[in-house]
């Protein structure tokens, strides 16, 4: 099971907790002393405005792991740090949103989603070199600041004094450098003793809007909207598992052969339909392939049903140009070898089994046994960044 696979019974257990709509979030104004924290890091401590007091500037950007403008801004977010840090600027990020207020397939532009332990191995994994701290329980700071997406940048002075709040830059979802760095002229102006033009001093904030507690709701709907889909399976042969593996589709498609008696194919495939939800509004798409013997149809059809794997809306219309009409099959024969011949010739029987397939046919990932799933998902990722 995916340490993160538990997301989706909790949104339906905690989605009555959620508070009620706030009536507006006010962004903080220009000229307002900066709103007093202490979060939690990701790097095991507990930070608080007053630690920073030193620092001539501060730079607090609410940011987070899923969205794809954060991703991409995030290389930029390090180069301001390392680059602004001599001249006697801090950087802080924090992440306001609630995890379980996000639905699955917002998640399809990152590995990890928003919780806390998320962001420790995200920051880890992406040599983040300043804070990144956790709100995403009460919001009450990013409520203060009135944050309204990621990422949002809010710069005070040396009295803390906001000076100027709005966007990082215009790099948006470009991982390269932006035309304009509007956070940079903020700070090169407030480091030259000069005062930030009017004009100068907000600028409109271009991302994904902060996931508040309220919206908890709305994310466990759509989980049951999910839970409710039929799910169908259709017989499998060696011609069409021939098809399958050769793709001319523009998806990138995961095919996965198990059985209802493996236990590593029982225990990944939670993992499996989560990966699929998540990434069902990009060019991807998931096959399962059932090899149980013929009598068993009945259990491969109430397995499927139990873990919920349905077939997205966004990958139906490609099923009627290839003249398929489910995701799911049950190869029904005793020759095994067909199969594997046809679908994975290096295939040598054991279960679980699985492909990444771009299209057109290339294996880009198989592995006979259980996956781990932020393995595949960075993979998936890979390959649907380099496409682009």
């Amino acid at each position: 099971m995916s340490r993160f696979s538990p997301i989706l019974s909790l949104l339906i257990a905690l989605a009555a907790t959620a508070l009620a709509a706030p009536e507006k979030v006010k962004t903080l104004e220009i000229g307002s002393p900066a709103p007093d924290f202490s979060l939690p890091g990701v790097d095991g401590k507990t930070h608080a405005l007053a630690e920073y007091a030193d620092s001539q500037l501060l730079v607090i950007i609410f940011t987070c792991n899923h969205c794809p403008d954060a991703v991409a801004a995030q290389e930029r977010i390090k180069s301001l740090t390392a680059e602004y840090k001599e001249k006697g600027v801090a950087v802080v990020a924090i992440s306001g949103n609630d995890p379980l207020a996000l639905q699955l397939w917002e998640l399809g532009w990152s590995v990890y989603g928003d919780s806390f332990e998320e962001m420790k191995a995200h920051a880890k994994e992406q040599n983040y070199n300043f804070p990144y701290l956790y709100d995403g329980d009460t919001q009450k700071t990013t409520l203060a600041y009135g944050a309204q997406a990621t990422p949002h940048v809010f710069v005070f002075d040396q009295k803390r004094i906001l000076r100027y709040q709005g966007r990082l830059d215009n790099g948006r979802r470009n991982s390269g450098p932006a035309s304009e760095n509007n956070t940079r002229d903020a700070l090169d102006l407030l480091l030259a003793g000069k005062k930030i033009p009017e004009k100068q001093q907000t600028s409109r904030v271009f991302g994904c809007s902060t996931k508040w507690n309220w919206k908890r709701e709305l994310a466990q709907q759509k989980a049951k909207e999910w839970d409710d889909l039929k799910v169908t399976v259709d017989p499998l042969d060696p011609a069409t598992a021939k098809s399958l593996r050769a793709n001319k589709t523009e998806k990138i498609r995961l095919i996965n052969v198990w059985s209802t008696t493996c236990g590593p194919c029982v225990a990944e495939f939670p993992d499996l339909v989560e990966t699929y939800i998540r990434y069902q509004n990009r060019p991807f798409e998931l096959i399962t392939i059932s090899t149980d013997p013929a009598d068993k149809a009945p259990a491969v059809e109430m397995f499927l049903q139990k873990h919920h794997a349905a077939l997205s809306s966004k990958t139906a219309p490609s099923l009627k140009e290839e003249r398929r009409r489910t995701n799911n099959y049950h190869y029904r024969s005793d020759d095994l070898d067909a199969l594997a011949d046809a679908l994975d010739p290096e295939w040598q029987g054991p279960l679980p089994h699985t492909l990444l397939i771009a299209p057109g046919g290339k294996i880009l990932f198989r592995l006979t046994g259980q996956i781990d799933p932020i393995d595949l998902r960075r993979k998936i990722i890979a390959q649907i960044r380099s496409s682009e």
